[in-house]
This record gives structure tokens, C-alpha cells and sequence, in this order.
């Protein structure tokens, strides 16, 4: 008899208030959604660390006639020179920090500059003679690199050592800034879902207050009068988060899977792994509508 009471009362508060109410759905659905984008950039971040940290390399470029660096002021790099930073690169020496170590010659660069500068005007232009030889050189730790940059660095024939991490981190900083503005936005969002869903509380309470001092009167207990109350703000944010969470599940399936198929070198998060939101979403949502509600009845609806 108390639950088909309760669900009754729930029932009549959602018909009264119908328009805030699906209002608190999309203001919830929308916050959330805000949150989850934020989460799965956070675990593509993750992910993407992961798998290129794995695989970066330290590239160790040689001189050319073209380059003017002080390590290349005697001109392009000699065989002796090369033979010396290959034989110094697989010393036991750095066994310990190199993990392996790839040739590059000058046509093999300029058949990856043509990949990777395709549609640009001057792909023409390059020739292999100004492009430099390399030693692509993978690491046991990444995070050593300073060990390889400070051996060979000033080697005769090497112009630079690069570190791929730099530009790496760069990415990885743009997607952190990406993911620090859905946050706040997320949060701008949750503030607003929060007060909605006070305010049509209070109006609900302000629309049955007669019948809510009728309870009163006939000794109804605290819980049973404000538990219909919370609960209208727990399903409508429940629903919101349930939308949030089907959105999020879709950008995964349909938008990060083709991604994954055009790009097939780099890692990206699986929609199986999006659902493991779901659960948190419709946590966050229920306990702050929930929150709100108990709050805002403490004030307007006196029992």
C-alpha cells in the first residue's frame, strides 16, 4: 500500500511539473554527457601514452652537405663516422638503454617525407641528398633519452638528436587542454542541472502542499511525505544519465571505430571500455539530484 502511495504521488509530481522535468532530463543529459567527454579523453589520453611511450624512438640525424650546425662544419657525414655511431649505438655500452637500432638512409627518408607531406607543394621540390640520414634508435626506458642525447649529440657527423616524446607531449598537452574545458563546462552544466531540479522540487512541494499537510495531520511519517519528492529528481537525472551514457556509447562505436579503422598505428579506446562509464554517470547523476532534492525540501517543505 506505501509504494503504490509513493509511486502514485511520483506519478502526479512528474504530470504537474512535466515541462521542468524534462527539462532536468536535458540540462542532466547534456552535464553528463559534458563529464563523460571529458573521462574518455582522459582514458584516450591514457591509452595513447601507452602505446606510442611503448614505441617511441630517439632519432639520431647524421649531417648533410646542406646543413650548417656547428657538428657539421666538416661537411656531409663520412663512412667512418657512421660505422663509429652504429658500433657505439650497439655497444654493450648501451645495451642496457637501447632496445633496437634502425638505418635509415637518405632515400628510405625521402619515400616517408613523400608519405608524409603528400598533398603539400613541396614535395617536389626535396631531394634525397637534403634529407639526412638517421639511426632510428628504440629505447628500453623512454624515459632515458637524455642518455642517448648527451653520448652522441656531439659525435662528428651527428647534426641533432631528437626525442619523438617532445612532440608527442605536445599532443598529449592539446588533448589535456580539450579535456580541462569539457570539464568546466561539464561544470557549468551541473550546477545548472542542480538548480533545476531544486527548483522544480519546489514547485512540486509548492503544488501539493495541501495534500502534504493532509499526511501531516493523519500522522504520515517524514520519509514517506518527502520520499516521492527525491525520488521525481532521482529518475529524471537517472534518465538524463542513461541518455548521457547511450550518446557516449555511440561516439565510441560509430566515431571512434572508424577513426581506429583510418588510422590502424594508433591505439584508441574501445566502446566496451566507454560502458565502464555508464555505472559512474548514472551514480553522479542520481546522488546529486538526490542531494539537491533532500536539501531544497529542508527548506520549503516543513515536515
Amino acid at each position: 500500500m506505501r509504494l503504490a502511495f509513493v509511486l502514485g504521488e511520483i506519478g502526479s509530481g512528474i504530470r504537474r511539473n512535466l515541462s521542468m522535468v524534462v527539462s532536468v532530463v536535458l540540462v542532466t543529459f547534456v552535464s553528463l554527457t559534458f563529464v563523460g567527454a571529458a573521462a574518455m579523453l582522459q582514458m584516450q589520453i591514457g591509452q595513447m601514452k601507452g602505446y606510442w611511450y611503448d614505441r617511441v624512438q630517439v632519432a639520431v640525424f647524421l649531417c648533410v652537405d646542406e646543413y650548417s650546425s656547428p657538428n657539421c662544419s666538416g661537411g656531409a657525414v663520412t663512412d667512418e663516422q657512421r660505422e663509429a655511431i652504429e658500433e657505439r649505438l650497439r655497444s654493450p655500452a648501451f645495451a642496457q638503454y637501447v632496445d633496437t637500432v634502425e638505418y635509415e638512409d637518405q632515400q628510405t627518408a625521402l619515400g616517408h617525407f613523400q608519405d608524409q607531406f603528400a598533398n603539400s607543394p613541396i614535395v617536389d621540390q626535396v631531394t634525397a641528398e637534403q634529407l639526412p640520414e638517421s639511426f632510428r634508435v628504440g629505447l628500453v626506458d623512454p624515459e632515458k633519452y637524455e642518455v642517448i642525447n648527451e653520448a652522441f649529440s656531439s659525435m662528428p657527423g651527428v647534426d641533432e638528436v631528437s626525442d619523438q616524446r617532445e612532440l608527442l607531449e605536445k599532443v598529449f598537452s592539446v588533448m589535456n587542454g580539450a579535456s580541462v574545458v569539457a570539464v568546466l563546462l561539464a561544470a557549468v552544466m551541473l550546477v545548472c542541472a542542480i538548480l533545476l531540479v531544486a527548483t522544480t522540487i519546489r514547485l512540486s512541494a509548492f503544488s501539493r502542499r495541501r495534500e502534504t499537510g493532509i499526511m501531516r495531520l493523519v500522522g504520515a511519517s517524514k520519509a514517506v511525505i518527502q520520499l516521492p519528492f527525491v525520488l521525481e529528481g532521482v529518475i529524471a537525472a537517472v534518465i538524463g544519465a542513461l541518455l548521457a551514457s547511450a550518446t557516449l556509447w555511440g561516439l565510441a562505436r560509430f566515431g571512434i571505430t572508424r577513426l581506429a579503422e583510418m588510422y590502424p598505428d594508433t591505439a584508441f579506446i574501445s566502446a566496451q571500455q566507454v560502458l565502464l562509464l555508464s555505472p559512474a554517470l548514472l551514480l553522479l547523476g542520481a546522488l546529486l539530484a538526490g542531494v539537491s532534492s533532500l536539501l531544497t525540501l529542508r527548506r520549503y517543505l516543513k515536515v
